[in-house]
């Protein structure tokens, strides 16, 4: 799922390419994106959109008269910039959001059609589709603590849970637990000031580290290739290669569709996570540290 430094990406790049341009036309190929039926879809054509704002994991375009339209790609949505009047063909093209120097297409990958377009009217209808979660950037220590500490939930769980904090999912909640070297199932009610104040900085950090890449990437050339695997990330997607700040292999919990990754020397004090599926095949015979799994693999 596109998480905050890859909305912000795209914002970045569509604010040249659309702000100041009249919508002239939104074609559907699925009729399943569209979520309201008021206001109707045709009310913003031929409206000039006036800006761009990031609702959590939301893209929320601005027009005249108040009217929004609202986009959430879900996991696997992406945007993509084409010529004017570009073709919607194949299973994956959802819409077309054509303006006069280009089309904005919508993909969706898989058969799943979780992506979704609403038509708003007015600011309170876009303030209902914010979850609550904090900006890391409009936040001190001690704000960010209160709120991650008002449930205890494991730091995996807060720092991708909406309510909490705004726009982290799983690539980038793995990139802040190792830069602040802390266990992905620590519960948020059990951490000492000093890992809070680690916390909150390598939080800072990481996201705002890799908003600025991407918009910096995204001066160039409309960021077509949204992923959660990218080259520079210290574990997020790097199962079994070396972490790059002790060099031991990186693990991973998985469970359903999702999987964590993390450093056990650096993150755990050594301690082999337990997966969900493995542990519990493996009951006793679990490996409790990487000696202890590494034997295990050579057996």
């Amino acid at each position: 799922m596109p998480e905050l430094p890859d909305i912000a990406a795209y914002i970045s790049a569509l604010e040249p390419r659309i702000i100041g341009q009249p919508l002239e036309q939104i074609r559907l190929a699925s009729p399943f994106l569209l979520r309201t039926a008021q206001p109707p879809l045709a009310s913003v054509e031929g409206r000039t959109v006036r800006e761009l704002r990031r609702i959590g994991k939301r893209i929320a375009v601005g027009f005249e008269n108040d009217l929004w339209l609202m986009l959430h790609l879900m996991i696997a949505g992406r945007l993509h910039w084409r010529a004017p009047q570009a073709k919607l063909a194949g299973r994956q093209n959802l819409a077309a959001f054509d303006f006069p120097h280009g089309s904005l297409v919508l993909t969706e990958a898989g058969a799943k059609r979780r992506a979704s377009l609403h038509v708003l009217e007015g600011e309170e209808s876009l303030r209902s589709f914010d979850p609550g979660g904090i900006d890391i950037f409009f936040s001190d220590l001690d704000s960010f603590r209160a709120k991650l500490t008002s449930e205890n939930h494991t730091l995996k769980r807060a720092l991708t849970d909406p309510h909490f904090v705004n726009g982290i999912g799983n690539a980038y909640s793995d990139e802040i637990l190792h830069a602040a070297q802390l266990s992905p199932i620590t519960l948020t009610q059990k951490l000492t000031p000093l890992e809070w104040e680690r916390l909150f900085a390598a939080t800072r950090h990481t996201i705002g580290f890799w908003i600025e890449k991407l918009r910096d990437e995204a001066k160039t050339a409309f960021p077509e290739k949204v992923t959660a695997f990218r080259k520079g990330m210290a574990v997020h997607g790097r199962y079994g290669e070396p972490c790059p700040r002790c060099g031991d292999k990186i693990l991973r919990i998985r469970y359903a569709d999702k999987e964590t990754n993390y450093c056990a020397r650096c993150q755990t004090g050594g301690k082999v996570l337990a997966d969900r599926s493995l542990s519990r095949l493996l009951g006793p015979d679990w490996p409790r540290t990487m000696d202890e799994l590494e034997a295990l693999k050579r057996r």
